[in-house]
């Protein structure tokens, strides 16, 4: 994959985040605020001020999320952002982080 094809599906995907975490915070399911900065989009969970972090690396092609459990590093296999240690699926693993750090069971699917 080229490099700008990776920044659009990088691109692509901090967009969908944002929107379905956007969408939650206005259906008052979680209190959240994210902001952008380029290619970093960051998560701030208002009740208990911690975040997530999530940006793009295109040196590496990969989307990296920092939060409370930990660092990840997810690469595009067919169509999906996959860990590139156990194999898990960004938008399943990032629903189970913002669950444990929200305090409501959401899905980011």
């Amino acid at each position: 994959m080229g490099e700008s094809e990776f920044l659009a599906q990088a691109e692509a995907t901090l967009n969908a985040i944002e929107a379905k975490l956007d969408q939650l915070n206005d259906e008052d399911v979680l209190d959240v605020e994210c902001s952008r900065s380029g290619n970093v989009l960051e998560i701030e969970f208002i009740d208990n001020g911690s975040k997530i972090i999530v940006n793009s690396q295109a040196a590496m092609q990969e989307l990296w999320v920092a939060s409370r459990s930990g660092g990840y590093h997810y690469r595009q296999i067919d169509g999906r952002w996959i860990n590139t240690r156990d194999n898990t699926e960004l938008f399943a693993s990032l629903s189970e982080m913002v669950s444990a750090q929200g305090g409501s069971q959401v899905s980011l699917a």
